[in-house]
């Protein structure tokens, strides 16, 4: 069980509510990061008095250094302020609460400490999941996941040693707001539309993610990863409730399911507290009241970009950066208003042609395959 967190992106929606779970648990924060929400992360040092807080924009950390001069507490900015919060002695376990690419880094830099890395950042996965799995092992640090997927997941594997026992893993996912939408209808959402997911409060870039099933893609490649599984035995179901949040079957047919209501702060409090479980923090779930569950094939065709993260899941090596990199620009583009969100697709399916695949990469292949193919995204 975790005793002192390093909270890397604690002003967003995870961060927020992990803060929420650490107060509940008794635990103590060694670290706070953020992007440049300096008020917000201000408010949360001086009620949580970090070791060191870290602002991503080195105006920002120039402004909170300011601000909490009245308090023993470091300020640092940037990529190497992201590190040293990663690696803090203090800290026995690492949140990583961070959107993007960015997470990386810090994310590897703690497992070479041996921390215990609670991992709510999926594109660390996803784009170097090979070498982070291979230095956790190397490290001997242990990584659980936050995803409420994976958590489930991770859940239903316990008491199990051997991973030929298992059958396949089964996703859910939501659908988000545009399940059963007319297809032409989908292509021309606007922001507004995106942003309004049935069952989730999260970020904005998760919840276009969320929209697009892109989202559900990225979990795909993820499980590959975390749980060394080929894409074959990897499967994803439609689930409109959100009180299902995966599935495992055994090999004698046998599925354990995980259960609850969508709230980000149970999965949260199992990464914290595991192995152990301790009073909860979110609500619980009443069976008598919850509505009929429901199970439905998703389709490809009405949300390619679900077509194309099983595409590069299949293919390997750099082109899962590749496509989380188009993605990730073309989701800011939507998001600016620059692009419509049928483009999304557009633009990383050209990425991922345009972008040579490296097969067995080093972490220099994937920032670069990263990079370029945010360019081909950006410059269609």
């Amino acid at each position: 069980m975790s005793k002192c967190i390093s909270l890397l992106g604690s002003t967003g929606s995870i961060g927020r509510q992990s803060l929420e779970v650490i107060a509940a648990c008794g635990m103590t924060v060694a670290a706070l990061t953020a992007n440049r929400d300096v008020e917000r992360l201000e408010e949360q040092c001086r009620q949580f008095r970090p070791e060191l807080a870290v602002m991503m924009d080195p105006a920002a950390a120039a402004d909170l250094r300011t601000r909490l001069a009245d308090t023993p507490i470091r300020v640092s900015s940037g990529m190497e302020g992201l590190i040293e919060a990663a690696t803090l002695e203090r800290a026995d376990t690492v949140l990583t609460a961070v959107v993007g690419m960015v997470g990386l880094r810090p994310t590897l830099a703690a497992i070479r400490q041996g921390k215990r890395i609670a991992l709510a950042n999926k594109e660390t996965l996803v784009c170097a999941g090979e070498l982070v799995m291979e230095a956790a092992d190397a490290h001997g640090a242990e990584i659980v996941p936050v995803d409420s997927e994976h958590s489930a997941i991770f859940q239903c594997l316990q008491g199990s040693r051997d991973r030929g026992e298992v059958k396949r893993l089964i996703l859910t996912a939501s659908g988000g707001p545009f399940w059963g939408w007319e297809k032409e209808k989908i292509a021309s959402a606007t922001v507004e539309q995106a942003l309004k997911h049935p069952n989730w409060s999260m970020g904005a870039k998760i919840t276009v993610d969320s929209a697009s099933l892109m989202n559900k893609g990225l979990e795909f490649i993820e499980a590959m990863r975390l749980y060394r599984l080929p894409p074959e035995k990897i499967s994803i179901v439609v689930h409109r409730e959100s009180i299902v949040h995966s599935l495992v079957e055994y090999c004698d047919n046998a599925i354990l399911a995980q259960l609850g209501v969508p709230d980000m702060r149970l999965p949260i409090q199992y990464a914290l507290t595991w192995p152990a479980r301790t009073a909860a923090v979110a609500k619980p779930l009443d069976l008598l009241t919850c509505p009929p569950l429901t199970f439905h094939a998703p389709d490809c065709d009405f949300f390619p970009c679900l077509s194309l993260a099983l595409e590069a899941a299949r293919t390997g090596g750099t082109a899962t950066a590749a496509l989380n990199g188009a993605n990730e620009a073309s989701v800011a583009l939507f998001l600016a208003g620059k692009i419509s969100f049928g483009e999304i697709a557009q633009r990383v399916e050209h990425a991922l042609a345009t972008v040579p695949v490296v097969g067995k990469p080093e972490l220099e292949d994937v920032l670069a395959a990263d990079q370029a193919a945010r360019r081909a995204a950006e410059t269609l």
